[in-house]
């Protein structure tokens, strides 16, 4: 079986080859799967004009070889340039195959392919190599590069030097950790997966799938559609603002749970200002969100340690992450609870928990693995994982999503999937894809409250 929206580490991506390779496909053919698909898409980006293709010395540059070939029998203009030799069987098998004479390092024209180096690459380009991909890049309409753009970490989506910007990467067999990590994610353009063969495997992350959503059944009543409770502090509105997203999102009853009543709710939201300790022991509860406008203090902490003693389904935004310690999650069922971080309240969910790890994908893993917390790592490029290692990437969301007050929109979101009947991890990646089908009914130069506001609107795109 084969999933071409797996995630592969450059690790697991070398045992699937191997794995291909043992099973009788020799790494020829698997050159010509890669080489081949990819020119089916060059073929489309050139539309007839010439391409430049910058080989490599290894696999990556054979591949190279081969879509040169595949182009230059379709009738296009190729030009091929080749600072070094082919170093590996099968990329100096490709070279021989290659029938064109061009080695114009000074050309310019249509479409500019990256066939340097690819995944794998731990280190910097040569001065060499960086001038030489950035000039051709320069010089060309468009430019696509093959598997990852030349000068990009396979794994944590680190810039490893001065990379030009492409407007396509094609990837070889899977994607890989980088195609959706920042900062990486920005120099790649549109991508797409070029299909080799490569079998799914169970130790994969992957991309979370455009969810379905369903409507009421015909027998639902507001509490069989799930009651959600949005914890207030000192500061209501950040909490008012999400549970007016939990409203749209699929639960049939939200509550604010406030000690004030807050300016400007709406009608339809019920606030309820009784002691905490009372209200959150109504049976019916089915999803809390306790953290945006939380506060800080001793009376936020008694409000977190309320919530959590209830064992109830329950999103951990904000303040609260900024609280949450070994002591609040002792003799809790973590697995009902879901952090959803940005990067800054990442870093201190890592030092409370004693992670030390450099980059989002480490970081967000080794939190959930410490704590048996579901985590919702969000920002431009946000991913999930849960305590078993469960791990999942996201298309981007629209930039305009960057704007105050849109992370406790998706924290209430998160808490109405629960209640609705979802998975802390299921609820966390619905979220996310709802969270960002609003912010395009939204528009451009959104607001945290336009963003509410269209939610329904983004949520019959799912149904």
């Amino acid at each position: 079986m084969r999933s071409p929206e797996q995630v592969l580490t450059a690790a697991q991506m070398r045992q699937a080859e191997l794995a291909l390779i043992e099973g009788g496909t020799s790494v020829d053919v698997l050159m010509q799967r890669a080489g081949k698909g990819a020119a089916d898409w060059i073929w489309r980006i050139a539309a007839g004009r010439s391409v430049t293709i910058l080989c490599g010395p290894g696999n990556n540059g054979g591949d190279g070889y081969v879509i040169a070939e595949t182009l230059r029998r379709r009738g296009l203009a190729v030009n091929l340039v080749a600072p070094e030799l082919p170093t590996t069987d099968a990329a100096i098998s490709a070279r021989n195959r290659w029938q064109g004479e061009s080695t114009d390092r000074n050309a310019h024209g249509g479409v500019f392919v990256d066939c340097l180096f690819g995944s794998g690459l731990t280190r910097p380009l040569s001065t060499e190599h960086a001038s030489l991909l950035n000039t051709l890049a320069a010089t060309h309409d468009q430019c696509v590069a093959i598997d990852l753009p030349s000068g990009i970490a396979t794994d944590n989506g680190a810039v490893l030097g001065a990379v030009p910007r492409f407007d396509a990467t094609l990837a070889l067999g899977a994607w890989k950790p980088s195609h959706f990590l920042m900062p990486a994610m920005a120099f790649m353009g549109e991508r797409r997966v070029v299909d080799i063969g490569i079998a799914t495997s169970c130790h994969a992350g992957s991309v979370f799938s455009r969810p379905t959503l369903t409507a009421p059944s015909m027998d639902a009543h507001k509490y069989s559609r799930g009651l959600v409770g949005v914890v207030s502090g000192s500061m209501p509105g950040a909490a008012l603002l999400a549970a007016q997203a939990a409203m749209r999102s699929g639960a049939g009853y939200v509550k604010l749970l406030s000690q004030d009543i807050p300016a400007g709710a709406p009608a339809g939201l019920v606030i309820d200002n009784s002691p905490l300790d009372e209200v959150v022991n109504d049976k019916r509860w089915s999803a809390f969100l306790v953290g945006p406008g939380l506060g800080r203090d001793a009376t936020a902490r008694d409000r977190l340690a309320t919530v959590l003693e209830r064992r109830v389904l329950t999103v951990i935004d904000a303040d609260a992450l900024h609280i949450i310690d070994d002591d609040l999650l002792e003799g809790i069922d973590t697995s009902l609870l879901l952090f959803t971080p940005h990067e800054g309240e990442l870093a201190a969910l890592s030092e409370t928990f004693a992670v030390d790890e450099s980059d989002k994908v480490s970081r967000a893993s080794a939190v959930a693995e410490a704590t048996g917390v579901t985590v919702l790592a969000k920002g431009a490029d946000t991913v999930a994982v849960d305590r078993t290692g469960k791990l999942a990437f996201f298309p981007p969301g629209p930039s305009w999503l960057s704007v105050a007050g849109s992370g406790d929109v998706l924290a209430g979101m998160a808490a109405s999937r629960m209640a609705a009947g979802s998975d802390a991890f299921t609820a966390a990646g619905e979220a996310v894809w709802l969270h960002a089908e609003a912010a395009r009914v939204a528009g451009p130069a959104l607001t945290a409250d336009d963003l509410c506001h269209a939610v329904s609107a983004g949520y019959r795109r799912f149904l």
